[in-house]
């Protein structure tokens, strides 16, 4: 019943409380489909389990969740010139950010190391996001050709457009405390103390009547506005993301950027 379909996340069951854990530590922790999916069914069993109240998701090791491992998926490919799928590996059925957007039960990230891509945005979503002093943030999908429209969508409501656009367009990485200072996540906390800070983030929140819980984060999740999946599969088929991908492989400059800043080095 808690299997989640892969050896890379594990269900722990800590009382009221489900944890998934992500833990792929030889490709740091990034997630494959299985992966993905899997996240997605960890929300789906809380929600369905009455003994289950509450899910926290968190990684091992220095990493929470960078998002996809698009580098194997470059690996794959059976020549320089195949073309670099990269919506099968992240493709709109798989994804489980709607489910956590929608969950009646409440989610926690308990974030404790490197945030970004699919991770970022499975932690905005989250009702409480508690962040180790360690971690830090950062959106590369345009650096690897990605218009990533949930991105488009949910980062301005926490941090505004202007710090959006620098986020986005550059790639620039927050630390912990700039992520709270910047309304990213709401708690940051001393790295030891991180699961006993999510624990009792969820204690706290599940004080709260759970149907009018459920009404107001509806309210407010609305907020977000609808994602443009149609644009953000498209860009995923891109000629610019193969070229993105391929780079991130190889450790180097896409195309695209001019040859006078072009470095020897993976963006």
């Amino acid at each position: 019943m808690d299997d989640l379909g892969t050896p890379h996340l594990r269900l722990e069951r800590r009382g009221p409380l489900a944890w998934c854990i992500i833990d792929r530590p030889e490709s740091r922790n990034a997630l494959t489909s299985r992966m993905y999916f899997g996240i997605r069914r960890a929300v789906d069993l809380v929600n369905s389990d009455p003994d289950l109240k509450a899910l926290v998701i968190t990684g091992t090791g220095d990493v929470f969740c960078p998002g996809g491992d698009l580098r194997q998926e470059v690996q794959n490919a059976d020549s320089a010139s195949a073309a670099v799928n990269v919506g099968e590996l992240i493709g709109m059925d798989l994804l489980p950010f709607k489910t956590v957007r929608q969950s009646r039960a409440p989610v926690i990230s308990a974030i404790n190391g490197i945030c970004q891509g699919g991770g970022l945005i499975i932690a905005m979503l989250s009702d409480i996001a508690v962040a180790s002093e360690r971690a830090t943030f950062r959106g590369p999908e345009l650096l690897r050709g990605i218009a990533d429209t949930y991105y488009a969508q949910i980062l301005p409501v926490h941090i505004g457009i202007s710090l959006t656009r620098d986020m986005m367009f550059t790639g620039r990485r927050l630390n912990a405390e700039e992520a709270v200072r910047h309304g990213l996540v709401s708690r940051m906390v001393p790295h030891d103390t991180l699961e006993v800070a999510a624990e009792q983030a969820a204690r706290e929140i599940l004080q709260s009547a759970p149907e009018a819980r459920m009404q107001f984060k509806r309210i407010v999740n609305a907020g977000y506005g609808m994602i443009d999946e149609m644009t953000f599969a498209a860009s995923l088929a891109s000629a610019e993301c193969r070229e993105g991908m391929t780079a991130f492989a190889e450790k180097r400059s896409p195309n695209w950027v001019p040859e006078a800043y072009r470095e020897k080095r993976r963006l």
